[in-house]
């Protein structure tokens, strides 16, 4: 029997070897084609109901809101639910809105503001869907192979992007918009099947599912408390507003190009999804070539020129080279920052961050898509693109100034050693405080509570702890005493099945402070309160 080589086990399609995941991606592929599919039959049909761009501009705003407004719900069911079962789910909904969309064209009886309401409902599915899935995919790849894992997803996303279009193009012009949601309905029946082979255990937590209010609280913290996944938010949210006002008034630039139809738009579509396929090849020697800003700096570069080529062109062999570089230029930049943010989540989070990820996706593409549309309304669709492309490329250089990659990972391999405490009546209500009173030489108590301020406090915060607070004994210089608030008994549990590595070693630097002959003395306390 022979072994892959490191080098195989590296390539950009080595995941692909294995079955679940090349199971579950080809599910994804599905879902993709029927997402492409509804937003091009979509964006089509508004321009055939209204030809103000804002209104066709709010197509792309509809389909992108719900995962903005529903995504940190559906991530933290995700962290908490069965994520097949949840999976399978929300592909049943995709159908179900598709079948809707298909009913209303056949009767007739489709207006804009219908159709807005359609194409959120059909968003809803997505809020639900990408949480989760993004979730699930470092579960079937070691850590190593998640880049091209990432990358898969990305040419799954990209392959979409020309087969959509392509389908939904052929069906618009040979039988009618309504044909293609039908396509759509039975597509996302059948990727539902091959969900439901998927043999995964679901091993429900010892500790119950944490409470929803209480679970999207801890997902907040704890990005609230990463400068890492602050950083990668702040570069996806910029690019993202900028880049979509290609995207959302892309039927109109067709519209306007020489002898610009359906297939024009399809064929842009298409030149986008190409070149980012085509891009995944060089991805990896991308990122081993520019550090983590260089490699997004220059992606948004790339897109703001291919704005730029769109803003000035009626000629589609002009268009068709720019849209694939801008394709191109895409991934490359979804991909470095989705890599940023997946290797600072520990899995216990995965769901609940990866939805603010992509909350932060589609909150800027539904802003930038309202925005520039209106932008399109008051001057022009070239104007537009070009003021687009400009500030892009310039917000993008002020964040990397601003709040550049500081290069550091922590170890999140999870470690069970710190042994949660045992009592015999565990309280069923009222908020815990725990104390941990250190002794520290005073000559070193300000680098001591430079360590507990700094990192000792995020730590703490992003386990999902209410509060945290230090003090300093006025009396006894050397003496602190870290205070940490938990909502309740099971969540102060809950932060022992949270530690990590990394963990681990900020606990270490903290005891090298401490001089007393025992160990720091922690108490645990029930906050009592009024009746």
């Amino acid at each position: 029997m022979t072994h892959p080589s490191s080098d195989d086990s590296l390539s950009p399609i080595a995941p692909l070897r294995r079955p679940v995941f090349r199971m579950l991606w080809t599910t994804w592929l599905m879902a993709n084609v029927c997402m492409w599919m509804s937003e091009v039959a979509a964006a089509w049909m508004m321009t055939s109901l209204t030809t103000k761009p804002l209104w066709v501009a709010l197509v792309q705003t509809a389909a992108t809101l719900p995962v903005f407004l529903l995504g940190l719900p559906s991530g933290a069911l995700a962290d908490n639910l069965d994520r097949k079962r949840y999976f399978l789910f929300t592909q049943l909904w995709v159908a179900s809105v598709a079948t809707l969309l298909s009913v209303v064209i056949f009767l007739d009886v489709m207006s804009p503001p219908l159709l807005l309401v359609l194409v959120f409902a059909n968003g809803i599915g997505m809020a639900m869907r990408w949480p989760v899935f993004s979730a699930i995919v470092p579960e079937l790849v070691p850590r190593t192979q998640l880049p091209a894992a990432l990358a898969l997803n990305g040419v799954s996303m990209n392959a979409s992007r020309i087969i959509g279009p392509l389908v939904a193009g052929a069906l618009i012009a040979s039988a009618g918009s309504a044909w293609v949601f039908v396509l759509n309905a039975v597509l996302s029946v059948g990727a539902a099947i091959i969900i439901s082979r998927w043999k995964r255990e679901h091993i429900p937590n010892p500790l119950g599912r944490e409470r929803l209010g209480s679970a999207m609280r801890v997902g907040l913290q704890y990005v609230k408390q990463s400068y890492l996944l602050k950083g990668v938010l702040l570069r996806i949210s910029i690019f993202f507003f900028h880049s979509t006002a290609l995207m959302a008034l892309l039927a109109l630039v067709a519209r306007g190009m020489q002898d610009g139809g359906a297939g024009t738009f399809t064929v842009l579509l298409a030149s986008m999804g190409a070149g980012a396929i085509a891009s995944t090849a060089f991805l990896p020697r991308l990122r081993r070539r520019y550090a983590r800003d260089g490699l997004v700096l220059r992606g948004a570069a790339v897109q703001a020129l291919a704005m730029a080529v769109m803003a000035v062109t009626h000629q589609l062999w002009i268009a068709v080279p720019a849209m694939f570089l801008g394709g191109a230029a895409w991934i490359t930049v979804a991909n470095t920052l989705s890599v940023s943010i997946q290797m600072g989540l520990p899995d216990w989070v995965r769901a609940r961050g990866m939805s603010i990820y992509q909350m932060s996706i589609m909150g800027g593409s539904a802003a930038g898509a309202a925005i520039w549309g209106q932008v399109a309304t008051w001057t022009s669709v070239p104007v537009c693109l070009g003021i687009a492309a400009v500030s892009g490329i310039t917000a993008m250089a002020a964040v990397n100034r601003w709040m550049p990659d500081a290069g550091l990972e922590d170890d999140l391999t999870p470690k069970r050693i710190f042994p949660a405490p045992s009592i015999p009546e565990p309280p069923k209500h009222g908020h815990v405080m725990v104390q941990i009173e250190y002794r520290v030489d005073p000559a070193r108590a300000e680098e001591f509570r430079f360590l507990m301020l700094n990192e000792s406090r995020r730590s703490r915060l992003r386990h999902g702890a209410l509060s945290w607070e230090l003090l300093h004994d006025i009396n006894e210089p050397g003496r602190f005493v870290e205070v940490i608030v938990d909502e309740s008994w099971t969540d102060h549990l809950r932060r022992f099945d949270r530690v990590t590595a990394a963990d681990v070693t900020l606990r270490d630097r903290k005891l090298a402070f401490h001089v007393g002959t025992e160990p720091p003395r922690v108490s645990r306390s029930l906050m009592e309160t009024t009746v």
